[in-house]
């Protein structure tokens, strides 16, 4: 690891920068550039029909400038565009793109693949760095800025007999590796070539073409051109980060606070070496703050299926916002969070979303809350709770969490994850379905309400180790009837630490479910006992026989 023959990038001298006190308040324009920088970086480049396919879907998602590719660089590229324009598959509102080289038989060859169309971007370029002036083209600053002056000059010209609108983009390539003074000074000469108006601007594009600094240099950098440029109003400054260190998002936004107007990136990131800024995930940044993004990206599930189809390329499980996994929680205390918090919602039905560890709520972008909570050897009893009462109904008692909790915990450490299905199975077997040795049948029961001793006359039938048994028993309650019948005919003394009950759905015809917990006063013993069915009282009565057999008192 030889550190040492690394030396640090430069930064902008700012003391005075403006952009920390800042706030993002709109989105700006977005430019998607997955059809030129992100599909020269696949390794299966797409295909005309893919692409005519890929601009379809961007389209969909609202964007309003695509660029679309490099018409001049090859066949396929040109006939793109073409099919783009003869097919008239640009809405309108849709400016295409197009980039270029500033040199005029290629301007020739884009020109001509732009005929037909009303309006359109050029985007010409030349790099500017330290590096590449150096080891790459071995020209002066002069030089360099030349190519960029005389490039202008030639699309100014084609533009002249151009039938439609032409807005220029020049791109002082590796920008985030030139002096910003001398960028300032080939940007100028640009623009004073171009002479836009404040009513025909010209798009001065910034790119952190190699990301070659922390987010708060580039956000340098872009508010140094941004107040030394003259005639501001006549200019959209736009950026174009990369992602080579990892932090393309945050110098995406810490650019726009620092004045960037306009963003280029790619759907999830696609592009060369570490990939273009994800403009979804900015987008979906935006949305979180309560922030319009102006992109329809309610259905994340059809964008990635359409993209990975497109691209051959798949989206991370922990891609921001899009990854599988993402809205996924198996560490306990988090799944404990998430539950209350989205109890706290429904109960205070509450118009703002507030869960914990949920920045956004799934199902805004077309997401599902079925995936927000899995249960591994992590999790905790707020998650399987939450599961129960999320898939499948059942709201257990707060008491009732860790116990169950635990009968999963140890099927988990044999297995790894548990599915819900699997969870509601266990459930079934541990609560629902325990009904041996004692089985409750039949019973009836009949008001008394003369009486002194109580209310209610029960006559129950059972079966203990599958022998038909009943009893009679009378109490303040069906519940209580119960009770003492079955410490009378069975010798023992138990008690009702609690009781709980809930309808498993709506409509006439709904289940209830009811929980009861119950103490064994001789082995001081306590379990849950859990009973289902049309009738609350005949689902008491199951509860009641559910949690005898648990506590083992009928060996």
């Amino acid at each position: 690891m030889n550190y040492k023959r690394y030396k640090r990038n430069p930064v902008v001298e700012l003391p005075d920068r403006q952009w920390p006190n800042k706030e993002i308040n709109n989105a700006p324009i977005w430019c998607s550039v997955d059809l030129r920088d992100g599909n020269q970086a696949l390794i299966e480049p797409m295909v005309v029909e893919e692409k005519v396919e890929f601009f379809k879907l961007l389209v969909g998602l609202g964007f309003k400038e695509i660029e679309v590719g490099f018409p001049s660089a090859s066949q396929i590229e040109f006939d793109f565009l073409r099919q783009l324009v003869d097919r008239k598959l640009v809405p309108d509102d849709v400016t295409v793109q197009v980039l270029v080289q500033c040199r005029e038989h290629l301007l020739k060859r884009t020109f001509e693949a732009l005929e037909g169309l009303p309006r359109a971007i050029v985007h010409i370029y030349n790099s500017t760095s330290v590096l590449q002036r150096d080891v790459v083209f071995n020209m002066s600053k002069e030089q360099i800025k030349n190519i960029a002056i005389e490039g202008t000059k030639l699309v100014k010209e084609y533009a002249k007999t151009f039938e439609g609108e032409i807005i220029l983009e020049y791109s002082p390539e590796s920008f985030s590796g030139t002096e910003v003074d001398y960028a300032l000074e080939v940007c100028t000469a640009v623009i004073d070539t171009w002479e836009p108006t404040p009513e025909n601007k010209i798009i001065i594009n910034l790119p952190s073409t190699v990301e070659m600094n922390t987010p708060n240099v580039y956000a340098d950098q872009i508010e140094w051109m941004n107040r030394n440029f003259k005639n501001r109003d006549s200019i959209i400054l736009s950026v174009h980060p990369h992602n080579d260190r990892g932090t393309g998002i945050a110098a995406t936004e810490l650019a726009m606070l620092a004045g960037a107007d306009r963003v280029e990136g790619t759907l999830f990131g696609n592009g060369e070496r570490t990939g273009n800024v994800d403009i979804l995930t900015v987008a979906y940044n935006l949305f979180s703050q309560g922030i319009d993004p102006k992109l329809n990206i309610s259905n994340i599930n059809e964008i990635i299926e359409l993209y990975e189809r497109l691209t051959k390329m798949k989206v991370h499980e922990r891609h921001p916002y899009a990854g599988k996994l993402v809205f996924t929680a198996f560490s306990g205390s988090h799944q404990d969070a998430i539950n209350k918090g989205m109890q706290a919602m429904r109960e205070r039905n509450s118009q703002n979303w507030a869960v914990p560890y949920l920045p956004i709520d799934p199902a805004d972008i077309g997401r599902s809350y079925e995936p927000v909570v899995r249960i591994n050897s992590q999790s905790g009893k707020g998650g399987v709770a939450f599961i129960m009462e999320t898939y499948f109904g059942y709201k257990l008692p707060k008491g009732m969490h860790k116990e169950f909790a635990d009968v999963i915990q140890l099927l988990s450490e044999k297995q790894g994850e548990v599915a819900p299905d699997q969870i509601m199975e266990e459930f079934k077997k541990c609560y629902i379905d325990r009904k041996e040795p004692l089985h409750f049948r039949r019973c009836k029961f009949e008001d008394l309400m003369d009486t002194d001793e109580g209310c209610t006359h029960a006559v129950l039938h059972y079966t203990d180790h599958g022998v038909e048994k009943s009893f009679e028993a009378t109490g303040n309650g069906p519940i209580d009837a119960v009770l003492k019948g079955l410490q009378e005919e069975l010798g023992i003394h138990i008690k009702v630490l609690d009781y709980t009950e809930h309808a498993l759905g709506g409509g006439a015809g709904a289940q209830a479910a009811a929980y009861i917990h119950m103490l064994d006063m001789t082995t001081s013993k306590a379990t849950f006992g859990v009973g289902v069915s049309s009738n609350i009282t005949r689902a008491s009565i199951r509860a009641i026989f559910s949690a005898m057999n648990r506590l083992g008192i009928r060996k």
